[in-house]
Formats: C-alpha cells, sequence, structure tokens
C-alpha cells in the first residue's frame, strides 16, 4: 500500500513526489492524462527555480535547453516598463525559464519517478471518501476497470481538474468577475533583435485597459500567445476562437506589427471563468496543492509558482505527520501559502482597477520601490522584508496607485 497518492503529474503533483520519496514515502501519482500533453502557463517565475532545486530537479531543467527569461516586459501604447528579475530586493535566483509545458511537465515527472515515485497515467478518481480512518479513492483505468487505493494521505495535484474539490463539493465562487482567455503557439517569424526573447511581454489594449496580451517566446522559434478580457468582451467578438484571437491581436498596433509572419502551430483554445477558490485547502486526509485549490489569474504567471511552494509546504507538514508528529494544517500549510496568494492577489485587482497599470507606466518611478515590485513579479511573494507582501503591502500598493497619473482618462473609463 503506498503511503501518499497524488493525483496530477503537473509541476505540483511532481514536486510533491520528489520531496515526499526523497523522505523514504512510498508515493503513486495518478494522472488522468498520458504525458506529454498541452498545458497553459509556460513562463515561469525566477523563485520556482529555488522551489525546483530544493526537490532535486534543477539540474534536469537546466539542461533542457529551454528559453532564459531574465524578466517582464509591459506595454501600453507608447508606454514601456521592462522589469528584469535581477534587480529584485529578495536573495534568490534572478533568471528563471519559459518552458512548453508539454516538454517540461514531462520532464518533472520522469525526474519524481525516477527517484522512486510511481507513476501511472490514464487512471481518473471518480469517487473520493474521506470519512475513515484513512482515504479512499476510486479510480477508473483506462480499460474501464475501478480499483480502490487507500493511502495514508491524499495529495491533490489535478490543476484546472480540481478532483477533490469537486468530488468533495469544497468549491466556492472566486470573488474575481468572469474572464476568459483564447490562447494558441504559434510559429511567431519575429526577426532577430525585434524584440527581447529573454522575457514575457505583456501589452495592455490600446483603448480597453481591462484587456492584455502575453507573448512568450521559446527557444525553438514558437510563441505562446493569449488575450485576456471580460468573458462577455470576449464573446461579444464574432467568429471561431482563431478569427476572435486575431481579431483582438490586430487591434494593437505594436502585436500586430510583431506578429504578422506568424503561423499557427497548435488550435486556439478558450479557458472561460478559470478563476476559482475552495472552502479549504486541507482536511482529514488530504491537502489540495495549487490550482487545484486556487487560482486568480494569469496576469503575473503566479500559478506554476504557487503550485509549486503548495508542494514545499505540504510535503514538509506531511512528512512529520507521517512520522507521527502532529501537524496544524492551518497553521503549517494553508496560513503560509496564502501569504503569497493573497500578495498576488493583490497585485492583480491592481492592475485590473488601473493602479499596477499606473505605477508600472509612471514616468518617475522609484528606484527601491521598483526593487520591491520587480521582487513580487520574480515570485517572491512571501518575503516578509518586502513591504508589498501581505495585507499591509495591498494598502501600501493602492497608496503608491494614487500618487501615480492616470495614464489616459479617457481608456480608464473604456
Amino acid at each position: 500500500m503506498t503511503d501518499v497518492a497524488i493525483i496530477g503529474a503537473g509541476p505540483a503533483g511532481s514536486l510533491a513526489a520528489a520531496l515526499l520519496v526523497q523522505q523514504g514515502f512510498k508515493v503513486t501519482v495518478l494522472e488522468r492524462q498520458t504525458f506529454p500533453r498541452f498545458s497553459v502557463g509556460e513562463s515561469l517565475l525566477a523563485q520556482s527555480l529555488d522551489l525546483i532545486d530544493r526537490a532535486g530537479l534543477l539540474p534536469a531543467v537546466q539542461m533542457a535547453g529551454f528559453q532564459y527569461k531574465n524578466g517582464a516586459a509591459f506595454r501600453y501604447r507608447e508606454g514601456r516598463s521592462n522589469y528584469n528579475f535581477a534587480d529584485k530586493s529578495t536573495p534568490g535566483p534572478g533568471y528563471t525559464y519559459q518552458v512548453p509545458r508539454g516538454e517540461f511537465d514531462k520532464l518533472l515527472i520522469d525526474e519524481a519517478e525516477r527517484m522512486g515515485a510511481t507513476v501511472r497515467y490514464q487512471v481518473e478518481i471518480v469517487a473520493a471518501d474521506i470519512s475513515g480512518e484513512r482515504p479512499k479513492l476510486s479510480a477508473r483505468n483506462v480499460d474501464g476497470s475501478i480499483e480502490d487505493l487507500q493511502p495514508r494521505f491524499v495529495l491533490d495535484a489535478s490543476g484546472f481538474g480540481r478532483v477533490l474539490p469537486k468530488l468533495l463539493k469544497l468549491e466556492v465562487p472566486s470573488a474575481f468577475p468572469m474572464r476568459a482567455a483564447l490562447f494558441t503557439q504559434v510559429f511567431d517569424g519575429i526577426a532577430s533583435g525585434a524584440f527581447d526573447r529573454q522575457k514575457i511581454h505583456v501589452t495592455v489594449h490600446p483603448v480597453n485597459r481591462g484587456i492584455w496580451f502575453w507573448l512568450i517566446p521559446f527557444s525553438n522559434g514558437k510563441a505562446s500567445i493569449g488575450v485576456v478580457a471580460d468573458d462577455a468582451v470576449l464573446q461579444s467578438y464574432p467568429g471561431s476562437n482563431e478569427q476572435r484571437l486575431w481579431a483582438l491581436i490586430n487591434e494593437d498596433p505594436g502585436l500586430r506589427e510583431l506578429l504578422k509572419q506568424a503561423q499557427p502551430a497548435l488550435p486556439v483554445g478558450e479557458l472561460r471563468g478559470y478563476a476559482a477558490n475552495v472552502t479549504q485547502m486541507s482536511g482529514p486526509g488530504f491537502a489540495l496543492l495549487g490550482n487545484a485549490a486556487e487560482f486568480l489569474d494569469p496576469v503575473f504567471s503566479s500559478g506554476v509558482t504557487i503550485a509549486m511552494k503548495s508542494a514545499h509546504l505540504a510535503s514538509a507538514a506531511l512528512g512529520r505527520q507521517l512520522r507521527g508528529e502532529t501537524v496544524d494544517w492551518a497553521a503549517d500549510f494553508e496560513q503560509p501559502l496564502r501569504l503569497g496568494v493573497d500578495t498576488f492577489r493583490n497585485f492583480v485587482e491592481s492592475w485590473y482597477q488601473g493602479g499596477l497599470q499606473d505605477i508600472f507606466f509612471h514616468e518617475a518611478q522609484d528606484p527601491r520601490i521598483r526593487r520591491y515590485l520587480c521582487s513580487i513579479l520574480a515570485g517572491y511573494a512571501w518575503d516578509t522584508d518586502n513591504p508589498y507582501v501581505g495585507k499591509a503591502g495591498s494598502l501600501r500598493l493602492r497608496t503608491l496607485a494614487q500618487h501615480c497619473r492616470p495614464i489616459d482618462a479617457d481608456a480608464l473609463l473604456a
């Protein structure tokens, strides 16, 4: 019998598996799909490299040939604001990678398997019962057969699949408005030197500041592109997903010029109402990792970093519990995780309210404040020495935004 069953073989599941097998526990990862498989969330943050390193997986990532990433570039009309992660205030890696998630996720789970985790693909969890002494999972195998598993503990790293929140009825509506994304990968055809391939590029729509685009270049000549907006706005554009995505891209002159030679590499996908929350992140016999518990918004690429941080916190707490120690999951897992989640939430809320955009594009930016903001953009959202982390950081962010002149009053009202 396995000690820990992990639902999902994405980054959270892989790191949790690696961390737990290194503590001497038997771990089984149950993945509904086969790998490699497509996933969004291709732009990592610098903090993630430290988390990958502490799980023993960094050498494999560094040798994989992924696109080096040193920061983020924001653009609105003629305004530019570039953040280099090396300029952050928090110690730690100042670079990361931009990764096709199919390749990246397979690399991580293969490494966890090499360390000793058991990985089973095409296994779907169809029922869960946490009422007994041990949690019980019912799994449907690829041949349709059902088997029951009773590990000592379950970690749900199923991402947007949100297996346990659905089966245990833990889901609650997010406080965020319903937004949607259209996305794809292209052979970008961008001329060498036309833009910085070592950064994620975030472009604000020239008229409606509630719409933004991402452009994430890879090392193989491809790029991930996407647009995010209120769901009603995206649905108001006619045609197929592809027609709607390119109609929006062509409304921005800079993006239209950059991507004029782009050729499709994948069909255009759509994700609607992606923000999610739960009543609890843990309970008797289980804990929720990453997107299975909460997803905010893709604008700051925080999803994978939050997922990896949750894997570290949960694996440490679970290791102590399985060794017979008493663990307070609220104090040891949920509360410290929420510090960073709430910090990213502050940034997301300020972005859509316009305040953070005003800060980014303000003509006179204080260098010290830029370093603090850069740390959070690099993923160091748990650094309590940073005055923009946590609840106090939310107030400081609002105050800072009030001192920045709005970019364009008409655009604010759009």
